[in-house]
């Protein structure tokens, strides 16, 4: 083999520090290159990558010429039957390699890559608290190579619909056929107060709890109209003088006011471990109950890894 007409202009000729230079020169390689690279390289000779690729030893050759020209080395020696890696192929190989890898964990398109992907899933804090443990335990067993990343909510329709996000878990339900939606559990409703609060001392009626300013715990981006008006029914005309997006906010200022608020029986249970938190028995109200939900866009089950966490977390519930 004859390398001493080797071309001047190589790929590693300086060509400036910009990002530009970078595609400039990627532009100039065909990808596919890389991939024969990889196939001599591994099975250590043209005839074995040539049946590897299902393609001609020839066609194998004049790639490795084509790579001869880019790269300042021979790449490959003739060794009895086949071919050894010089030493620059061999540096080569390790980043080439470790490309081709992150490639192929990107467009992974069966689900069966190993590789590291994230998942994006939204939701409110005070659905987050009791969600996101169960489903952070779920995953790992069932697919440990997945990273798991809580993102807030600000119109959950619409990061779905426009694939802003992987998942949304709230109440209540969208419209939009293109969405999918799994019923995870229903959360019966209870009425807090705190501690030593007048209102446990007194005869309990809807009278004596409409004299207490209420805070409202719809108010994460929920739309249970239904609800609403159904806990209207309950407590007409109940003074609302206070609301929080965040449930940690409001269980704060219950522990410390007169205030009551009305939230699922499983947030209270959390969240009296943190405030001096009581429960109000009253059967109209507990009665009620709140569904939380998993939603997706049904595109994304043409994904299989997600696809599979959408089960993994069905499950998990």
């Amino acid at each position: 083999m004859e390398y001493n007409n080797l071309p001047a202009k190589r790929l590693n000729d300086p060509g400036g520090e910009d990002k530009p230079q970078i595609f400039r020169t990627l532009r100039n390689i065909d990808l596919n290159l890389l991939t024969i690279f990889e196939a001599v390289y591994v099975h250590k000779g043209i005839v074995n990558a040539a049946k590897i690729l299902n393609l001609t030893p020839s066609a194998i050759s004049q790639s490795i010429q084509k790579l001869r020209a880019i790269f300042p080395d021979p790449l490959f020696i003739r060794k009895g039957q086949g071919v050894t890696p010089t030493a620059y192929a061999t540096h080569l190989h390790e980043y080439i390699s470790q490309g081709l890898e992150s490639i192929l964990g990107a467009l992974d398109l069966t689900g069966s890559y190993d590789k590291q992907r994230t998942i994006t899933i939204g939701c409110s804090p005070s659905v987050g608290v009791l969600v996101m443990p169960a489903i952070f335990q779920a995953v790992k067993e069932h697919a440990p190579q997945l990273l798991l990343r809580n993102v807030p909510l600000n119109e959950p329709d619409v990061q779905l619909a426009q694939f802003q996000t992987d998942l949304v878990i709230e109440s209540g339900s969208f419209s939009a056929r293109a969405l999918g939606q799994n019923v995870l559990y229903a959360d019966n409703l209870v009425l807090v107060c705190r501690r030593q609060h007048p209102a446990l001392s007194e005869p309990l009626s809807i009278e004596n709890l409409r004299n207490y300013d209420h805070s409202s715990f719809m108010t994460e981006g929920q739309s249970n109209h239904a609800l609403r008006q159904r806990i209207d029914e309950i407590f007409p005309e109940r003074q609302i003088s206070f609301s929080s997006y965040n449930m940690f906010t409001t269980a704060s200022l219950i522990g410390s006011s007169d205030m009551l608020c009305i939230m699922p029986s499983r947030l209270y249970n959390l969240l009296r471990k943190c405030w001096p938190l009581e429960n109000i028995p009253l059967s109209q109200l507990n009665a009620e109950s709140i569904e939380i939900s998993l939603h997706y866009n049904k595109l994304s089950l043409r994904d299989p890894v997600l696809e599979n966490v959408i089960r993994i977390i069905r499950q998990a519930f």
